[in-house]
């Protein structure tokens, strides 16, 4: 959220507030409770500026929310004046609530004749939102994410868990904030700051722990670790830190078993490698694990990385499946080693897809291979595999040293250079069965495009050197066949 410039705004204006000598109170620690404080803060500047009564404010904040949920509910960032009626606010008076939240509301001019309106950020829309649907629910006991009335009672939990589903159909980032600062408003301390618009303070302390339960359970029954994150958010709204301490009790003690792992306390350790301080430059998955889930769990941590290291941790082609599928999308990645696993040439091929900007299907994939490292259910597999087609990769090193590759290996790298071939500089081959065969597959390739490939290590000490002219558009070719039994001679071959 510190990226958000937006935010780094709410955030100033907030602490501002709270650090003068005028104002007390705790300093907020989640971000539900810093945009109710923000909220709250402009509601009180506006009552001094127009000396206006505290309970128009009430009936105003609810308007607003409910055109927030509905905007979002359809998709709109902006909206025009009959959706305004709609919510029950005059047209006339739009100037006036514009005012009235002169840091929340805006109306600006459109292409066309008539005033376009939209909030400041999708981040206050969403806060809004939430709050209207909290409000129904704490006044009227209404749950309005409910298109028919299931006729049994609404309760806080029975909300949360709609509010939950809702979110885990959507994909992309929709809903995500929404949902957090929904649950983060059930929190006693917004309570408090909220008290001038709810009509009665009630207890939902037992509610609240129903709630946390319920995520806890959630995330165990989600095997994707980027749908998880949201709830680890939720739950720390909520000011729970239970599972991530677990497993952070695993990493001090350096006793972590990624064997033993559940599926919840994965998705904990994704939650505190995301959420650190650390730059996510270089991550070795033996760290953490050794194996095609430990691939798989840790994905949302790997797609931030610029190199990753996996070298000799027991992977095989359900891991190269899970890369695959989201290769074409990380634009940031520079270096991936895969050297020494098993991955065999079935396992370079499917590697190679995400190279070539195709699109797959991989829990159909994932099927047919008989996998079963996202257990414990795949059929609830989401992964983002739209739009690789149009590939953002720019990988320049990839390292299959040792990986039980042959011609037929080479035969998907062709391809797979022929198709992309701009950025890849370095392909280590090197401790490969894979021929002289193999070896004119590969220069076939690349002499059909203007690649920026450098140098190839051979299979079986067989060297390979691509060196491109600076300043032209031609390859030029020097192939070297001989007998390397040593990593520091392959080196030496290197005209960088």
């Amino acid at each position: 959220m510190c990226h958000i410039p937006v935010f780094c705004w709410i955030s100033a204006a907030v602490l501002e507030k709270m650090l003068s000598r005028a104002e007390s109170g705790e300093i907020p620690k989640t971000l539900t409770q810093m945009y109710t404080h923000f909220l709250t803060a402009q509601i009180n500047i506006k009552d001094t500026k127009y000396n206006e009564k505290k309970e128009t404010d009430k009936e105003m904040i609810f308007k607003l929310g409910k055109l927030a949920y509905e905007q979002l509910d359809r998709g709109n960032l902006i909206f025009y004046e009959e959706d305004l009626r709609e919510c029950g606010i005059d047209v006339t008076e739009a100037s006036v609530y514009s005012g009235l939240c002169s840091q929340i509301f805006r109306e600006e001019l459109g292409l066309y004749q008539g005033k376009v309106f939209c909030f400041v950020h999708l981040s206050i829309q969403e806060h809004l939102a939430a709050l209207y649907v909290h409000l129904s629910f704490h006044n009227s006991r209404i749950n309005v994410l409910e298109a028919h009335e299931s006729g049994s009672p609404v309760t806080m939990l029975s909300l949360h868990k709609c509010a939950v589903e809702k979110k885990l159909k959507s994909m992309n980032g929709y809903l995500d904030l929404f949902l957090r600062f929904l649950i983060g408003l059930s929190l006693e301390s917004n309570h408090s700051l909220l008290k001038g618009l709810l009509v009665k303070k009630t207890d939902s302390s037992l509610e609240r722990e129903k709630t946390i339960e319920y995520l806890k359970q959630k995330i165990k029954t989600i095997p994707c670790s980027e749908m998880a994150l949201v709830l680890f958010h939720c739950l720390n709204e909520l000011n729970d830190h239970s599972l991530t301490t677990e497993i952070q009790s695993y990493l001090t003690s350096g006793k972590l078993n990624s064997e033993a792992l559940s599926p919840d306390l994965w998705s904990a350790l994704v939650y505190i490698l995301m959420t650190s301080n650390e730059k996510f430059e270089e991550f070795e998955l033996r760290k953490y694990g050794r194996s095609d889930a430990a691939v798989f769990w840790l994905l949302p941590v790997i797609k931030l990385s610029k190199k990753i290291w996996m070298h000799d941790c027991d992977i095989t082609e359900i891991g190269c499946a899970v890369l695959s599928a989201v290769l074409p999308s990380i634009s940031n990645l520079r270096e991936l080693d895969l050297s020494h696993n098993n991955l065999q040439d079935s396992g370079v091929e499917i590697l190679c897809i995400g190279l070539k900007r195709s699109h797959y299907d991989l829990k159909k994939l994932l099927r047919i291979l008989g996998s079963d490292v996202c257990k414990p259910d795949l059929h609830f597999i989401v992964l983002p595999t739209a739009g690789l087609e149009d590939t953002k990769c720019r990988l320049e090193s990839l390292n299959l040293k040792n990986c039980g590759v042959t011609e037929a290996g080479c035969v998907s790298l062709s391809k797979a250079l022929s198709l992309n071939p701009s950025h890849l500089r370095v392909l280590d081959l090197s401790w490969n069965n894979i021929g002289d065969s193999g070896v004119k597959h590969l220069c076939a390739a690349l002499e059909k495009v203007h690649c920026a490939l450098e140098t190839r290590g051979g299979g079986g000490g067989v060297a390979i050197i691509i060196i491109k002219k600076s300043g032209s558009g031609d390859v030029n070719q020097k192939v070297t066949l001989m007998k390397d039994y040593g990593e520091k001679n392959m080196r030496l071959l290197n005209p960088c």
